[in-house]
């Protein structure tokens, strides 16, 4: 039995952070950053059984052209995609009443509409991306058993190689994205990459203000390095968590962002809302075909 201080359930039955119970998820989970973007999926639906909020976390489970969803935010960075995740996994696969593990184990198909910054010439502000891999430069994978099974491993050692990778910093880890969704999400409006997820918006980015950075010259490196015919596309936080996590608990996962910046051209779009409207419309219809 997994321990009250292991596993907080509140009062009224829900899980400790997402305040969800297991009926109010959906086998598809689609996980956004900005709450203000659950309420502009779920005005899509056709129905809406509730909506729930706690701190950034706001949930909306409904239905989209007979297909049941649940939208759920998750505010910035891999350490809440961590919570997430695994209450998530919890919910679904953990007995909350008795604490045990569930013999029968279901899997869901967790997909990330974000926004994202590219380090290559060839995607322009406004493209769309999908994550093929992802490589996290958070170090949350690392406190996991197992990780290596589920990573990788040969990508790892030749990007450390590349970028003669400062031993200070967390060690890089590279998680697949789910064949599944990949081969369900190829048509004409993506760009498969590979995409780093960094632990912070500016340093661990390559942004520098009034701190300069450990290695000033780590997204040169970035943007130069090729692991046999793939390149590294773009910079968001919270894939590769995602990935990782979905994985070690057999969960399908993939990530979608819209590009709203390019490093290396230096262009961006600040009012990017209508692209990413457009992005939500095509991830719905391809959830429901």
């Amino acid at each position: 039995m997994i321990g009250s201080s292991e596993l907080i359930i509140n009062n009224d039955k829900s899980i400790f952070h997402l305040h969800l119970k297991p009926e109010h998820i959906a086998d598809h989970v689609l996980l956004v950053g900005d709450p203000g973007r659950v309420e502009l999926i779920a005005s899509h639906f056709s129905n809406i059984e509730f909506t729930i909020r706690n701190r950034e976390f706001v949930s909306t489970t409904g239905t989209y052209k007979n297909t049941r969803i649940t939208v759920i935010s998750t505010g910035i960075g891999t350490d809440n995609i961590d919570i997430v995740i695994n209450e998530l996994d919890a919910l679904v696969n953990i007995d909350l009443e008795t604490r045990e593990i569930k013999e029968e184990k279901r899997s869901l198909n967790i997909i990330r509409i974000g926004t994202s910054g590219a380090l290559q010439k060839h995607l322009p502000v406004n493209s769309y991306v999908i994550s093929r891999k992802a490589i996290g430069f958070d170090g949350l994978l690392n406190f996991y058993a197992d990780r290596e099974q589920i990573s990788d491993m040969d990508f790892e050692r030749n990007f450390i190689n590349h970028t003669d990778w400062n031993s200070l910093l967390s060690k890089p880890y590279v998680v697949n994205s789910s064949p599944l969704l990949l081969d369900r999400f190829k048509n004409q409006h993506f760009v498969e990459g590979v995409t780093i997820s960094a632990p912070g918006f500016y340093g661990p980015q390559g942004r520098i203000l009034r701190l300069n950075t450990a290695d000033p010259k780590l997204n040169e490196k970035v943007e130069c390095f090729f692991y046999n015919d793939l390149q590294i596309t773009n910079y968001e936080m919270e894939c590769s968590a995602i990935y990782g996590l979905s994985a070690l608990l057999g969960h399908q996962a993939l990530t979608i962002c819209l590009i709203i910046a390019n490093r290396t051209t230096k262009e961006a779009n600040e009012n990017y809302h209508p692209e990413m409207k457009k992005l939500i419309k095509i991830v719905l219809d391809t959830l429901s075909t």
